[in-house]
């Protein structure tokens, strides 16, 4: 990963509450696991930020280093790696994820 995905990624996680990083945008996913995710993230009612992958192969490559894990999307929160579309599913399921997100939007 180049200085800069790293920097920019950085960034991003660190200065959104919570954050996905997917294919597609919040409106417009581009696949079913980012859109299970939107889906999650709309229904507990928070404000999230996304970064869409497609834009920026460097982010799409680089965001897979960053978190060590090899699929998209990726969900952050208060700047530390939550997982992805299955993780997010089991804890919206269990009550877990709600809590988590409360926690997150109130630090």
């Amino acid at each position: 990963m180049t200085p800069e995905a790293q920097s920019k990624i950085d960034s991003l996680v660190n200065n959104n509450k919570v954050l996905v990083f997917m294919k597609g945008s919040k409106l417009m996913p581009q696949c079913g696991f980012s859109n299970n995710v939107v889906q999650i993230l709309n229904t507990l009612g928070v404000p999230y930020e996304t970064v869409d992958v497609l834009d920026d192969p460097e982010i799409r490559q680089g965001i897979k280093e960053y978190s060590n894990w090899p699929t998209i999307p990726q969900i952050y929160l208060n700047g530390e790696f939550l997982g992805g579309s299955d993780i997010a599913i089991e804890l919206y399921q269990s009550g877990e994820l709600q809590q988590m997100v409360e926690v997150a939007m109130a630090s």
